[in-house]
Parts: structure tokens; C-alpha cells; sequence
């Protein structure tokens, strides 16, 4: 009997030591949870959950990453944005001085003034369009490009070149480009643009003055990009009296279908309105009063910097007024046909900026998301974690307390 009582005793000693030190493990994992404001810290105290916290985790960091790169996207395209800006408003500037340089006015020293400050403008221009971001990047290398991407002037008839490859980078749902097409800003197709220059490059006689209105579209699918000389070779004022029949000859260089004739009559007793219509998918007018031997040349122009220099060249070297308002008057219709390219591009920037803005407010309500599955799978409820934290506190201090009286029952503290 007595050998049952001492191993009951035992037993109650072992089981009593061995609940108190339950007790302590469990507050000092409560304790832990607490400090640290999870509930999971480990994964054996909750494998699924750890793997799900694990995958929000992994979620956030992309999440952020993708950020991180599209503000750095959204830098470079708003500053190829401003940029543009910055372009515009110096072709403006060039068009508003090029407009004055058509005063008739104006001596030829004048004019090569105006054509000195010009210059200024196109060296502006042709600097802005090979701007680099804070990352040594070009603006505008379109779908990849060198260090500069336009080149030039080099020798006709392509004086500026796109050192690159043409296009737009797509956007995603987590990025936009980092440049624009600077070729498509910058760079002209006679086939898209119809940016043309008409020069008077022979008059027969100083008395005879003639200019041109800007070249039109007629029809794209005919345009093939060749340069064009128009000569009249006859001026009939006899035949019918009162009106004055003006013929021409249209020659092509490259020859692809040419080469032309034409002819058109009118008033004898008014200047000249001759339609030219035989230049394949273009037209253009001749005005004033054309004389046998008038050469003009028609020339394509394949970007805005040529159009800059044809306008530097024809008021800095015109040998009059009318030659200063023909040179004028071209600029100012090719310069609006850059400017349009230009801000087509410039709008393009805007909606891959409003793009950003929308990619990034959907990608903070991403990441809430996923931050309150992370936090469901391995956050603490504090309220209920104190509230367990307390339980067991005073679990663990009535265990004490017991096992303190239990170890008072022994034969020896009865003797005594």
C-alpha cells in the first residue's frame, strides 16, 4: 500500500511539472506572437498559412518592383513629353521670324540676319530631338536606336537621318515605353505628309515673277517620293487674243513614270493661276507671270530639320523679295506639317501618361489586396491575442500555485 501511494505521488509530482511547463512554452509562444504581431512566425506553427503569407509576399515584392520601373517610364515620357513642348514652341518661334523675313521690305543684309537667328532655332530643335533622360537614354529611339538618334546634315537629297528602328514599344498591363518614335515626330514620307519644297531655281527674266503655292495631296497611292523639275516651254498670247496659254514640261528624277506635260491658259489682262496636276498624286499652282525658261524644282522633304534648312537657305540666299516670299511661303506649310507630326506625337505621350496613372492606381488596389491576404494568413487578432495571453498567464500561476500545495503533502511535513 505504501509503494502505490509514493508512485501516485510521483506520478501527480511529474504530470503537475509537466502541465507547468506546457504552460510556460505556450505563454512564451503567446508572448512571442505578441511582440512580434503575428501569428505565424514559423511555418511549423502554420504551414498553410505560411505558404499562403509566403505568396502574398512574393506578390508585394513583383508589385513594387513594377512600380519602381513604371515611374521610371513615367519620367522619361513625361520629360519626351515637355520636350516636345519645348520643340513646338521653338518651330513657332522660327515661324513667326521666318513670317517677317517676307517683308518686302527687307534688304538681302536683313535677311541673312533673319536667316543667322534661324539658324538658332534649328540648332535648338535638332538638339531637343536627341535629348537623353537621367539614365543617359535617348528620348525618342523608338523601338531602339544610338546614343543620337537623328544625324545630319549629310549629303542630299537625305540630309538628316533616324539612326534607329522605327515604332513604339506596346504597353502592358504593368509598364508603358520608355521613349517615344522620334522617327514618326520628326522624320516626314512624301507618301504620308506631302512635305515638298518648291525653289525657283532658274528665272528667265528678273521682270517675270512668279512663286507657287505649297504642294498638295491629290492622292497618296500615286506619290512614289521622286524629286520633280517643272519648265515652261512656252508662253502663247497670240493664238487666242485675250488669253495666254502656258505650256510646261514635268521631269522626274528617279524616273519611275515620267516624264510629264501640261498646259493651262488664263485672262491675259491678270497674273497667271497655271493648276500643275501632271506631277503623279500631287498638285501645286503657279502664280504671277511665267516666262519660256522659269525652272522650278520640287523636292521632297524627309524631315523637319530639312524644312529648317531649306528656310535658313532660301531667305539667307534670295536674291530678292519675291524669292524671300517664296522660300517663306514654303516653310511655313511644311513647318505646320512638323508641327502637326509633332504634337500627334506629343498626344500619344499624354495618353501613355494617363496609361501610368491608371496602371499605378490599379496596382495600389492590387497590392492592398494582396496585403490583406498576407495579413489574413500570418497577422495576429490583438484583442484576441491579449485576451489568450491573459488566460494563460493566469492558467500558468494557478499551476504554480497547485503544484506548491501539492508538493506540501508528503509523510514528512505531516510528522512534523
Amino acid at each position: 500500500m505504501s509503494t502505490s501511494i509514493r508512485l501516485g505521488s510521483a506520478n501527480a509530482y511529474d504530470t503537475a511539472l509537466s502541465n507547468i511547463m506546457n504552460r510556460q512554452s505556450s505563454l512564451s509562444n503567446l508572448q512571442e506572437n505578441l511582440t512580434s504581431g503575428k501569428r505565424v512566425v514559423r511555418a511549423s506553427d502554420d504551414p498553410t498559412g505560411a505558404a499562403q503569407a509566403e505568396r502574398a509576399i512574393i506578390r508585394l515584392a513583383r508589385i513594387e518592383t513594377d512600380q519602381r520601373a513604371l515611374e521610371s517610364q513615367r519620367n522619361s515620357i513625361a520629360q519626351a513629353e515637355s520636350t516636345l513642348a519645348d520643340v513646338n514652341e521653338a518651330l513657332q518661334n522660327f515661324r513667326e521670324l521666318a513670317a517677317s523675313a517676307g517683308n518686302a521690305s527687307h534688304s538681302a543684309l536683313e535677311r541673312k540676319s533673319i536667316a543667322l537667328q534661324l539658324s538658332g532655332y534649328r540648332d535648338q530643335v535638332f538638339s531637343l530631338a536627341n535629348r537623353k533622360d537621367v539614365n543617359g537614354l535617348p528620348l525618342f529611339s523608338a523601338l531602339g536606336s544610338a546614343l543620337q538618334p537623328f544625324v545630319g546634315p549629310q549629303a542630299l537629297p537625305q540630309d538628316y537621318t533616324f539612326d534607329g528602328l522605327p515604332g513604339q514599344t506596346a504597353s502592358n498591363d504593368v509598364s508603358i515605353p520608355f521613349a517615344l518614335d522620334g522617327e514618326r515626330a520628326f522624320m516626314m514620307t512624301p507618301q504620308r505628309d506631302a512635305g515638298f519644297n518648291v525653289s525657283l531655281t532658274n528665272v528667265a527674266a528678273p521682270a517675270h515673277v512668279i512663286r507657287t503655292t505649297a504642294v498638295q495631296m491629290v492622292d497618296s497611292a500615286l506619290i512614289n517620293g521622286s524629286s520633280y523639275a517643272i519648265t515652261i516651254t512656252g508662253v502663247d498670247t497670240t493664238t487666242v487674243p485675250g488669253t495666254t496659254t502656258v505650256t510646261y514640261d514635268v521631269a522626274e528624277n528617279p524616273n519611275v513614270t515620267g516624264p510629264f506635260t501640261g498646259a493651262a491658259s488664263y485672262a491675259s489682262t491678270t497674273d497667271a493661276s497655271i493648276a500643275v496636276t501632271a506631277i503623279p498624286g500631287l498638285s501645286l499652282t503657279i502664280k504671277g507671270a511665267p516666262a519660256v525658261g522659269d525652272t522650278l524644282a520640287v523636292e521632297p522633304r524627309l524631315s523637319v530639320f530639312s524644312v529648317l534648312d531649306d528656310a535658313i537657305r532660301g531667305i539667307g540666299d534670295a536674291v530678292n523679295s519675291n524669292a524671300a516670299m517664296q522660300a517663306v511661303g514654303q516653310a511655313l506649310n511644311n513647318i505646320d506639317i512638323g508641327m502637326s507630326r509633332i504634337s500627334s506625337v506629343r498626344g500619344q505621350a499624354g495618353d501613355l501618361l494617363t496609361r501610368a496613372d491608371r496602371i499605378s492606381s490599379n496596382q495600389e488596389k492590387r497590392s492592398i489586396q494582396v496585403e490583406g491576404d498576407r495579413s489574413r494568413a500570418e497577422d495576429m487578432d490583438m484583442i484576441k491575442g491579449v485576451s489568450d495571453f491573459q488566460n494563460q498567464q493566469t492558467g500558468y500561476q494557478a499551476a504554480l500555485q497547485s503544484y506548491a500545495q501539492v508538493q506540501k503533502l508528503s509523510l514528512f511535513n505531516y510528522i512534523s
